[in-house]
């Protein structure tokens, strides 16, 4: 049994800085809190140099039982999750200034933060489990955290969706185990081949269920509109973001190391629903006029690309470079466009932003980068990481998925342009350029400027993710 803490320091740090500071907001006085908000961001920045020393070392590791793995797709989880979680608290700054639970704000993304990385490195069913709720239980307060009408209803519809997809889950879990008697991966990989056909199906499409409804892909995917423009700009931001990398690497282990071969076609399945996810968001997202709808439902359509990747985690080695690499450009990308929505508070509709380019013309440039980036325009950084997928889909055997990619692909430009094309209108609405502070605009341009770094650096970036997962 190997019981290094030490392999999991960037779990920790999380849940150590979300307890002190608890403890600490509890003691400062209001104008004091944002010492809570440096404290997360140490947190995450401990975080991401204990996982470069783990990526440098080059050894990966089971720790616990074999009950959490350490490798590359974990540690590449982490640098994303902790990178988009250190942006999602810098575009919090303005929005929670002052507020009377601006400690509780912090603390409840350190803690859901920290259920993302348990996700990402499961290895086990109850350890991913276990991430779920740690992951699923403090972004329900989130949502909520404004507690005004649509943030109450928001957070009201995230927690039945949650809660309803968890019991499944929890369901799933049981099935799994009352079928391969396991619940490590690596002792379901070996029993579940002999197993009962009906009762592997069962399980497998239950615990997809839960992790479906932590991406918001088809057909758990209701709640996304509504929590997206229901909630605060950066806690639309993160329930767009984190989630979709815990529960599709969480995806990705479960099927490579625990269903190799299983006689249940979950290829198949998960094509139809990347397909279904693919087509529903970008049609739904057509004649939007909400910029935050928009986007959540274009997080959707993104969603059913990178289960692509998923779809052929065993036909071919490209799968998991190509899902890191595109998790990794989305993250940058979709913060960047919310970081300006969050920029610009007063501009909710996409006719709210006409005259952009005139009156904020480094935040226009921004969106131009990060809705390009979205439809996989080049040198962006989400273009390599839908090439790298695509490859991977048509190296897999799925080139219908691949060929209907593309076409959702070129469809989604339609309303990218919708919003693009009202920023070099020469009128400007009164009112509704109207920023909250630097810490937002700073975002932006970071994670724009990171998303055209990573598209550009791509052939140097890709091989970090191609190391195998642990057995």
């Amino acid at each position: 049994m190997n019981e290094n803490l030490a392999a999991l320091i960037p779990e920790t740090a999380l849940l150590g800085a979300a307890v002190a500071g608890l403890l600490a907001g509890s003691w400062l006085p209001r104008r004091r809190q944002w010492v809570v908000a440096a404290l997360a961001a140490a947190a995450c920045v401990t975080g991401v140099a204990a996982t470069a020393v783990t990526m440098a070392g080059g050894r990966g590791q089971l720790v616990f039982s074999g009950t959490f793995a350490v490798d590359t797709a974990t540690d590449a989880g982490r640098l994303i999750v902790l990178g988009a979680l250190l942006l999602v608290c810098a575009m919090s700054v303005e929005s929670v200034r002052g507020h009377e639970r601006e400690t509780e704000y912090y603390v409840l993304l350190l803690l859901t933060g920290a259920g993302t990385l348990a996700m990402v490195g499961a290895n086990d069913l109850l350890t991913l489990f276990a991430g779920y709720l740690l992951a699923s239980v403090p972004a329900y307060a989130l949502a909520g955290f404004a507690k005004d009408a649509s943030s109450t209803e928001a957070a009201l519809k995230y927690y039945l969706m949650g809660a309803l997809t968890g019991v499944v889950m929890l369901a799933g879990v049981s099935v799994l185990y009352a079928a391969g008697h396991a619940t490590l991966y690596g002792d379901l990989r070996q029993a579940l081949p002999s197993a009962p056909y009906g009762l592997v199906a069962v399980g497998l499409v239950a615990v997809l269920a839960g992790l479906l409804f932590k991406i918001g892909g088809v057909p758990a995917h209701f709640w996304v509109p509504d929590v997206t423009d229901g909630a605060m700009a950066p806690v639309a931001a993160y329930v767009t973001t984190l989630p979709k990398i815990g529960g599709l690497i969480a995806a990705f282990r479960l099927l490579h190391q625990a269903l190799p071969a299983s006689d249940v076609n979950w290829p198949l399945l998960l094509a139809v629903l990347a397909a279904l996810s693919m087509t529903l968001g970008n049609l739904a997202a057509f004649f939007q006029t909400s910029v935050k709808r928009l986007l959540a439902y274009s997080t959707i359509s993104q969603v059913g690309y990178l289960l692509m990747a998923v779809a052929v985690a065993t036909r071919t080695d490209l799968a998991q470079p190509a899902l890191l690499f595109y998790l990794a450009a989305y993250a940058l990308t979709n913060l960047g466009a919310f970081a300006v929505v969050t920029e610009l508070p007063d501009a909710r509709t996409l006719a709210d932003y006409r005259g952009l380019a005139r009156s904020r013309p480094a935040l226009a440039a921004v969106l131009v980068v990060c809705l390009l980036g979205l439809v996989g325009t080049p040198p962006t950084g989400v273009f390599l990481g839908k090439l790298e997928v695509f490859t991977a889909a048509i190296n897999g055997g799925y080139t219908w998925l691949a060929a209907l990619a593309v076409a959702n692909t070129v469809a989604s430009l339609f309303y990218y342009l919708r919003w693009l094309a009202p920023l070099f209108h020469p009128a400007v609405p009164t009112n509704a350029h109207t920023t909250t502070g630097h810490w937002p605009a700073t975002t932006a341009y970071l994670a724009a400027t990171s998303s055209l770094a990573l598209g550009l650096a791509g052939g140097a970036v890709l091989p970090l993710f191609t190391g195998a997962l642990l057995p």
